[in-house]
């Protein structure tokens, strides 16, 4: 059982693209509400999946990644594996839709 990492614009390439596992990254605000409202979502997804990384990312803490993949809306939901992002979700979704974003690259 795992909670999120933090995950910042400095440990972004280690936590992430160089990760052997694929790796949920959620893009939020602490301003944000709909990032409130996915959040224990994101975190019951980081418990019961052994087999993923699970990260969340403050977009006003670390302005340089969000900008470097084109986060215009938050929450944004980005899964990585081998260094590439192989699925994006954008706004709040029930956990079995962002479940079957995420099952096709674990």
């Amino acid at each position: 059982m795992s909670h999120p990492i933090e995950i910042t614009d400095g440990s972004f390439d280690n936590d992430v693209l160089n990760s052997d596992k694929p790796v949920l990254v959620d893009f939020w605000a602490e301003w944000c509400g709909p990032c409130r409202m996915v959040a224990p979502t994101i975190t019951e997804i980081a418990e019961e999946q052994e087999g993923l990384v699970v990260g969340k990312m403050d977009i006003d803490s670390n302005p340089t990644v969000p900008g470097r993949y084109g986060i215009r809306s938050i929450p944004t939901l980005m899964v990585f594996k081998g260094g590439e992002v192989v699925a994006r979700i954008v706004g709040v979704r029930p956990k079995d839709q962002i479940m079957a974003e995420i099952a096709p690259h674990m």
